[in-house]
């Protein structure tokens, strides 16, 4: 039997790449059918686009569900996943978690409470050419980690309506460093696990009504490895996403973003590889880079399946949204504070 799914908020334009996916793979076994929004005309225009059955009640809409993907603005998640615990859904949440740590604590008591499946939906968990990264550094060949580095970026900050979007609503979000520069914070803690310091310089650089377009965040591990995400959402284009130096080795992966992604490229240009100083020689994964990033964030609707139908453990849990976010807050405090942050104390 399919699992019968709600959409709560279209806000975030990633659920319509889910849908499309649930919709064309029926062998997935999900079947989106009703959605709500406190957006009127965006309910109307999605539910039309999708086929589901609009609703103005959330109590009507989880009597009508098995599960709920909640991809509304930032600011309604902690009310939105209360909720659906509540009523005894499962629960997807879009990331980030939410705005502050007392949202984050509300989201991981009520999903504690309900004891009802949860998972954040964060794509780069589940890239392959990510997972190899982590699996290359779990098998320890290329000995110790020293150094890691992320890149990652967009061009919204390029586009001329962006900054009337709700991503720059402090009603309903942060900004699109705490928005998006998540991703590969997220990515590094998911690699590495909780940092021991946190330093960081996030500017608005382009244009004052659009804040916190670039930034640069250190994360220190005691005795290593350094950790070093860079994010740009003034990127046009790029090629290089990840880094990571090791005492026997080097691991290079390139297109695993929207400015890498979405540009031409070489023909044949390998997206991941590692080098290895005993052989002397590079080997190239067999793992192909996506044509374009959309097909990365689609992806994401197969493993969301299979978490839906208890076949696979949550992406993320609720404990890890909170810490991510934790990590996100801890780069603001040392930007506006210009000091080193001790993790273990914020």
């Amino acid at each position: 039997m399919p699992i019968k799914v709600g959409i709560l908020g279209f806000a975030h334009g990633h659920v319509n790449a889910y849908c499309a996916q649930w919709r064309s793979r029926q062998e997935l076994g999900i079947e989106v059918v009703a959605g709500w929004d406190h957006d009127a005309d965006r309910l109307r225009i999605s539910s039309e686009a999708l086929g589901v059955r609009p609703f103005d009640s959330i109590p009507e809409l989880l009597a009508e569900v098995d599960a709920v993907v909640i991809t509304s603005e930032t600011s309604f998640h902690a009310e939105l996943v209360e909720q659906a615990a509540a009523a005894g859904k499962a629960i997807i949440l879009q990331k980030p978690i939410s705005l502050t740590l007392p949202e984050a604590d509300r989201i991981v008591t009520a999903i504690d409470a309900a004891s009802v499946p949860f998972t954040m939906a964060w794509q780069m968990r589940v890239d392959p050419q990510n997972i190899q990264i982590k699996d290359l550094i779990a098998g320890g060949s290329l000995g110790k980690v020293l150094m890691v580095r992320r890149r990652h970026g967009l061009g919204v900050h390029l586009w001329n309506n962006f900054a009337q979007t709700w991503h720059n609503d402090p009603v309903y979000n942060r900004d699109i460093w705490a928005d998006d520069a998540a991703h590969a914070i997220d990515f590094i803690y998911w690699l590495l696990g909780e940092p021991e310091t946190v330093t960081a310089e996030v500017e608005t650089l382009l244009d004052p009504a659009i804040p916190n377009d670039n930034g640069i965040a250190i994360f220190r591990y005691p005795g290593g490895p350094l950790a070093e995400v860079v994010c740009s959402f003034t990127c046009a284009a790029h090629e290089n996403t990840t880094e990571v130096i090791c005492e026997r080795g080097t691991i290079i992966q390139n297109f695993g973003d929207v400015p890498s992604c979405n540009v031409p490229r070489p023909d044949g240009a390998v997206g991941l590889k590692w080098y290895d100083v005993e052989t002397k020689l590079w080997t190239e994964s067999s793992i192909p880079s996506p044509k374009a990033h959309g097909e990365r964030i689609a992806a994401l609707a197969e493993p969301l399946a299979e978490f839906l139908h208890g076949r696979r453990p949550a992406i993320a849990t609720a404990e890890d949204g909170r810490t991510t976010l934790r990590i996100v807050l801890a780069t603001y405090l040392s930007s506006r504070e210009g000091r080193r942050v001790n993790f273990a104390d914020f």
